[in-house]
């Protein structure tokens, strides 16, 4: 079991492996999410006073901090998340690239200087920081979904308020301990956990001194907080939603292909919002990738992730639930069972075996929506234009994956894709350095590279006098 239990004014974030305890922490109600404004605004003008220099060496000191604690913050993220070792160790090295990121873009933040054509003015555009930012974590990344908003907005000279997701908010708590070492003052870093994150987050985006909100979860969410925010016109960035397409072309190296979907699709258990969700194989060569893949499924370890396994749980029985849901649908529209990893004989209802399915029907159910589980389904294509149809035909486009032969026949089909990042021969597109976010209802903005530090600026344009 991973519900939420509250001893008092604790919440119990649960093992979703064993349904053990492993730590509580304080359930942050309304009024105490709105009194913690006061001490973000006082921090927020604190922090943007500083220079961009000592942002940097902080942000620095964090980086160093998160790989100081390394072994422990992989722990947490294993306990409270039920990740893999290897996967959550990934995570750590992965999370902590964002504060050394941004510690580089805080001495970087752009402006210009232009004549006006007309003469006689000086055109000065200049970024501020936008001010108190509300961020919100989902529970599949805890560390690096924290760190990729934290590090840009304090390289901004932002104050944040972090509510993690319920189920994983000891790695969030860690984290801001490692800030206040590295020498973040106090109120700049607040992070609140809370069963009714409504709750706290309604407190916070009616307050008029938060300016930002940074959300990544469910399209649905995101829809409503839209909503919330339009009420006083809160800048926003929204990272969404996924259901990503894995292109297999007949030309492709199907080695190289196998070893990109066995990460596309397992990394995290499949938990993840880029994870190949949809695999569309062409027919020449379906035989072969489904046996290649097939074995490598069927190898997987899943247990218990503290004792090595390569597949833990997924985050709740209820989630589980979903997932085998979808499975049977799909089979009883035709798709079959290709391979499957074993399940251990003491597993709990969280876990689901790892599963390729073929012959699936293009218009099946799971192919409609976000798995967010260790399930593979192949569906096989010929005609090229046809298929490209079906890859975009979600509402949703963060992200895809395209294995051709040849560069320039994936470039091509990567280019029609409907998706904000595509990954061209590689089973993996997240990079500290890179623009993160997707297109239609995926999102809005985005996070990553300098374009993740202009999310927590607002543009300042001075008309100065020159005659």
């Amino acid at each position: 079991m991973t519900t939420e239990q509250t001893q008092n004014d604790t919440l119990a974030v649960l093992n979703p492996a064993t349904g053990e305890t492993v730590g509580r922490v304080h359930d942050h109600s309304g009024e105490e999410a709105a009194a913690l404004v006061d001490a973000a605004q006082a921090g927020f003008e604190a922090w943007r006073a500083t220079t961009p220099r000592h942002r940097s060496e902080v942000l620095t000191a964090a980086f160093l901090g998160m790989r100081a604690h390394a072994d422990r913050l992989r722990d947490l993220i294993v306990a409270e998340n039920g990740k893999s070792q290897a996967d959550a160790a990934a995570e750590v090295s992965y999370a902590s690239e964002f504060f050394r990121w941004y510690a580089e873009e805080a001495v970087r933040t752009p402006g210009d200087y232009t004549e006006a054509p007309a003469g006689g003015v000086r055109n000065v555009i200049t970024r501020h920081p936008v001010g108190v930012a509300v961020l919100i974590t989902p529970w599949n990344f805890p560390a690096a979904m924290a760190t990729r908003k934290i590090g840009p907005a304090l390289a901004a000279g932002c104050s944040v308020l972090l509510k993690p997701a319920s189920e994983t908010p000891l790695t969030a708590f860690a984290i801001a301990e490692i800030l206040t070492e590295a020498g973040v003052p106090e109120g700049v870093v607040q992070v609140a956990a809370s069963r009714s994150a409504s709750t706290v987050v309604s407190a916070w985006l009616a307050d008029d001194r938060v300016r930002k909100l940074s959300f990544t979860g469910s399209t649905g969410v995101g829809r409503r907080l839209l909503a919330q925010c339009a009420e006083r016109v809160v800048n926003t960035s929204m990272e969404l939603g996924g259901n990503a397409p894995f292109i297999v072309t007949a030309g492709a190296d199907i080695d190289a292909a196998v070893e990109g979907a066995m990460l596309a699709k397992f990394r995290n258990g499949g938990q993840a919002c880029t994870a190949a969700n949809r695999f569309y194989v062409h027919q020449d060569v379906l035989g072969e990738f489904t046996e290649k893949f097939g074995a490598k499924i069927a190898a997987l370890r899943v247990g218990d992730p503290a004792q090595g396994a390569d597949i833990g749980p997924v985050i709740t029985e209820k989630a589980a639930g979903e997932i085998r849901g979808l499975v049977q649908r799909a089979q009883e529209r035709g798709a079959v069972i290709a391979a499957r990893a074993e399940l251990p004989a003491d597993a709990t209802a969280a876990f689901l075996a790892p599963t390729l399915l073929t012959g699936v029907p293009t218009d099946a159910e799971i192919l409609s929506q976000e798995i967010f589980g260790p399930i593979a389904p192949v569906v096989a294509w010929t005609d090229l234009d046809a298929m490209i149809d079906l890859a975009n035909a979600p509402e949703v486009g963060l992200s895809a994956y395209v294995y051709a032969g040849k560069l320039q026949t994936a470039m091509k089909i990567a280019e029609r894709l409907e998706a904000g990042m595509v990954g061209v021969n590689r089973g993996i597109v997240s990079d500290p350095s890179a623009p993160f976010g997707g297109v239609k209802q995926a999102g809005i903005g985005r996070e990553g590279g300098a374009f993740g530090m202009e999310e927590f600026t607002e543009v300042q344009y001075l008309s100065v006098d020159w005659s």
